[in-house]
């Protein structure tokens, strides 16, 4: 039975790669910072199949136990402080988790694995590497120009990974992932505030949606389509990295006019106030993925189109906040 540790377990991306690793007979295990994490419980009880360990990308040596005590044939960092709004407010944390984090990882899988135990590393890079976009499409040649001290710490990582592959002969590699959603997006990104108000506003909860800048333009796929990428990586003969993406670009609006849409609302702007507070320092303005290598070599395609996304999540927040009111 091919074993696997994934950190970030209790985001979105982990929840759906736990899915796909347990039902290909994977043990899973899944790292969690801290004994009295809150999230925990929500993973023992949904994916009861997945084992806790405890570890933090911050300390090397609890990354080195973690490693020790799962004896992983994959690891699949996933963790990160990967709200770009917050990155701007904590840059120091970001760096330190969702860059040095990378290199912690990396480290620990050198001592702990060897020739001996050889563990195949995967890195969650991220468009937002791209940032201010220097071609259209991006795609894995592409020069980084991030625009966040979340974008500027992937990049470290990403190339972190790639100095360790190279220097160490390991298998590392990168999928440089644009934007995914699903029901199980935290309520603080974007995507997941609109749906989640979108279904409030339909049943009399709340009468407003605030929100930022409508005009940046993103690749959106469905995170469920994502991990099965991510794990096709680490089943090639060399290690790559990858450009994961659907090749359609909508605008923040769009998303918003759909979500809407999906509850039977079509004047929605009577609906939206925007204010500057959610505006970024410095914003992307326009991401679009070029997957062609993921196509070409993995044989990925994105299955799920941009509107069923939407109203997938929409229809999730419906039943959550109904729910919540029948109580």
């Amino acid at each position: 039975m091919p074993s696997a540790l994934i950190t970030g377990i209790t985001g979105q991306d982990g929840q759906y790669l736990a899915e796909l690793l347990h039902s290909m007979d994977y043990k899973v295990y899944g790292m969690v910072r801290g004994q009295r994490n809150p999230r925990a419980d929500i993973i023992q009880r949904e994916l009861p199949f997945v084992e806790l360990v405890s570890g933090d990308l911050q300390d090397l040596s609890s990354l080195i136990a973690a490693l020790e005590y799962s004896q992983p044939d994959e690891v699949y960092n996933l963790g990160a402080i990967s709200f770009v709004a917050l990155s701007f407010k904590q840059a120091e944390l970001t760096a330190d988790v969702t860059g040095l984090g990378v290199l912690r990882m990396l480290e620990a899988i050198r001592l702990v694995g060897g020739q001996n135990n050889p563990i195949r590393f995967y890195q969650a890079s991220s468009s937002e590497m791209f940032g201010k976009v220097r071609e259209t499409p991006q795609n894995e040649l592409t020069p980084f120009y991030p625009r966040s001290p979340y974008g500027t710490a992937k990049v470290f990582g990403h190339h972190t990974t790639v100095n360790y592959r190279e220097s160490y002969d390991l298998y590392a590699c990168s999928g440089i992932l644009f934007n995914h959603e699903s029901p199980r997006r935290g309520i603080e990104f974007v995507t997941r505030k609109v749906t989640n108000a979108v279904a409030r506003i339909k049943l009399g909860l709340q009468s407003e949606l605030v929100l930022g800048d409508l005009s940046p333009r993103r690749d959106w796929g469905y995170a469920g389509d994502y991990v099965k990428a991510m794990w096709a990586m680490l089943q090639q003969d060399e290690p790559r990295d990858y450009v994961v993406a659907t090749g359609q670009t909508h605008q923040v609006s769009e998303f918003v006019r759909l979500a809407f849409a999906a509850v039977g609302i079509e004047d929605w702007e009577r609906y939206i106030r925007q204010d500057e507070r959610f505006m970024r320092p410095s914003e992307v303005d326009l991401l679009i993925g070029d997957c062609s290598k993921a196509g070409d070599e993995l044989g990925w395609r994105p299955e799920v189109a941009f509107d069923e996304l939407v109203k997938m999540m929409v229809e999730n927040d419906m039943a959550i906040e109904s729910a919540n009111l029948d109580r």
